[in-house]
């Protein structure tokens, strides 16, 4: 292995010579306190930056031993050394006087602690991976500023930001205890009978709707209301004590901005765990808890929506259904379906983003339009049967409507960002609104059409599997092979931002329905999976078979299973299963078997 002075040399040497000559420096050195390895070399000054990796061993990194012993303590070590490294490469390029700062970068994490590529730490020691733009003028090398950069700044990471002596002892053991009790909490929920958990003392509101940070200034703190109030006792031997959101049906109501949606949103990103002085720390959702809204216009590929649509006039067959342009209602059936057979044990749902008559028709247009010629059964017909036959809690927000008492475990009113439990009240006026109308139906006056309408106004309601069960279990969905291949794609997916994927030339990916994914490092994973998929794809094996064996592959080898051996990419971090697959059945030439 070539030492730092190898390297100062070759590249003192190259000073002024064509870009293309900054290819000779790829490979290993030995920069003393640690080693570089220079993955790839960017073919010219406008490509994608240089990829090189610091290399600290076990002694030289000094992490201790009850730090990194387990998964959850070296995500969490990897998650503080990612943010630590990212401060000091903004503080060299704020001291930097020159007109074109070191262009050294790494992947810098949001509000979220995620399992990621930008710094792995395990037995073997610590690696950061990080991106260098190497300098030129014009298209030529400006090599002794690129030995500066190589051999002089990326050290100076390990010196400040890097190692153990580094770093903030304290602070470190500290966001390693939380992140080890957050994710203690989110493994006792089911156990525990909970949807979700709200620590007392959270701060749920933004600083704005385009920010994720806490608001910083005249935020209510949560305070769980008592009847509701539970607490966990944590490995770190605190206690944590808040409201807990019960397994079956909950419904969120209030007025307008007094923090329904806010709180839902909150929950919504409890799907992870989140750094010390986020406010939203102990906002615990189990994982496997899916976001659901309509959205209009996408494709659908052989997803059974029968228990919400069937008998279209159409014909169409919507036990298997497809489509290019969703309508709002269809899509979010079909959003639904996919959750569940993604394994959803709960589902997050904001009436401002669904559609309404996917969730409720009222008894006036019930009278108008009979059953028996509306191809659409509302949510509100089915929540209870999904609760009864799969076990799959809803937490739905409800601003418009009371009809959903009816079918309610539970309400949660707020006001002024202060929650209640409104279960009694509202379960007294879904009551007293059924007295008040018993019998209303039996001596009504129901208009005569004079046409097939009239004959079946009151037709039963129809169940779709054979057993009589509504929600039948999910159909192995088997993608055909060539279709992962669209036209015209010549290179591999990639993310483009958080809400996109490029995949192919006019196969674009849209994910901003996916309210929770939340890191474009996410994104960056699920289109390297995406390329995993189209090799494991044999015409005979279902999505979810496939997906679960490339999640297989992440907890056995980490993030680095996605890519071609040695790429050794840092801007990756963990997606969920429910996303990997989400964005899969928004590929719009995803055929079936």
């Amino acid at each position: 292995m070539r030492n730092r002075d190898d390297l100062e040399r070759t590249l003192h040497s190259l000073d002024g010579q064509s870009y293309a000559a900054y290819r000779q420096i790829e490979g290993s050195y030995n920069l003393g306190k640690c080693e570089l390895t220079i993955d790839r070399v960017q073919v010219d000054p406008y490509a994608p930056p240089s990829r090189m990796r610091l290399l600290l061993d076990t002694e030289t990194a000094s992490i201790p031993e009850n730090l990194r012993s387990d998964a959850a303590g070296r995500i969490a070590t990897a998650d503080f050394l990612t943010r630590s490294v990212a401060r000091e490469i903004r503080r060299i390029r704020s001291e930097s006087d020159s007109e074109h700062p070191p262009r050294i970068s790494i992947f810098r994490p949001g509000q979220e602690i995620l399992e990621r590529t930008s710094v792995i730490v395990d037995d073997d020691g610590v690696e950061a991976r990080l991106s260098v733009g190497l300098p030129a003028a014009g298209r030529r090398i400006r090599g002794r500023e690129a030995a500066w950069i190589i051999c002089r700044l990326l050290p100076r990471l390990v010196d400040r930001a890097l190692a153990y002596k580094a770093v903030n002892p304290e602070a470190l053991a500290d966001h390693v205890e939380l992140y080890r009790d957050e994710e203690f909490v989110r493994s006792q929920l089911a156990e525990r009978g909970l949807v979700a958990f709200v620590g007392n003392g959270s701060i749920l509101p933004r600083s704005s709707g385009d920010s994720d940070t806490p608001l910083d200034s005249g935020a209510i703190e949560f305070e769980a209301p008592e009847s509701m109030e539970t607490s966990f006792d944590l490995p770190s031997g605190r206690r944590i004590s808040g409201m807990g959101i019960p397994e079956g049906v909950t419904v969120i109501v209030g007025g307008g901005y007094h923090g329904k949606s806010t709180l839902l949103r909150a929950i919504e990103r409890g799907v992870y765990s989140h750094i010390g002085g986020d406010g939203r720390e102990w906002v615990i959702t189990r994982a496997d808890a899916v976001s659901i809204r309509a959205e209009d216009g996408r494709a659908v590929a052989g997803v059974d929506i029968s228990p919400f649509i069937s008998d279209l006039p159409s014909g169409a067959d919507t036990a298997n259904f497809s489509t290019t342009n969703a309508s709002g209602s269809t899509s979010q059936a079909a959003n639904l379906m996919e959750a569940l057979e993604a394994g959803a044990s709960a589902l997050l749902i904001d009436e401002d983003t669904s559609a309404t008559n996917f969730m409720i028709r009222d008894e006036r247009m019930r009278r108008l339009i009979p059953e028996s010629r509306e191809p659409i059964t509302p949510f509100f017909d089915r929540v209870r049967e999904l609760y009864a036959e799969r076990g799959v809690s809803t937490v739905l927000v409800a601003g418009g409507s009371g009809a959903f008492f009816d079918v309610m475990d539970h309400v949660i009113a707020m006001d002024a960002y202060v929650p209640r439990d409104a279960t009694e009240a509202a379960r007294a006026i879904a009551e007293a609104d059924y007295v008040e109308h018993d019998g209303d139906e039996e001596d009504a006056e129901f208009p005569s059409f004079n046409d097939p309408f009239s004959a079946e106004l009151t037709k039963p309601r129809r169940s779709t599997g054979a057993d009589g069960a509504v929600f039948p279990v999910p159909a192995r969905r088997i993608p055909v092979a060539s279709s992962l291949q669209p036209a015209g794609k010549t290179k591999p997916a990639r993310a483009s931002g958080v809400d996109t994927i490029r995949y192919g030339r006019d196969s674009d990916i849209e994910l901003g329905a996916l309210s929770q994914l939340v890191d474009e490092a996410q994104t960056a994973a699920i289109a390297e999976a995406l390329e995993c998929v189209v090799e494991l794809a044999d015409g005979k094996r279902p999505v979810t078979d496939i997906v679960d064996e490339i999640i297989g592959w992440i907890d056995e080898d980490g993030l680095d299973a996605l890519v071609p051996e040695q790429h050794f990419l840092g801007g990756l971090a963990r997606p969920r299963r429910h996303e990997i697959l989400a964005a899969l059945n928004r590929y719009r030439g995803l055929r079936l078997a």
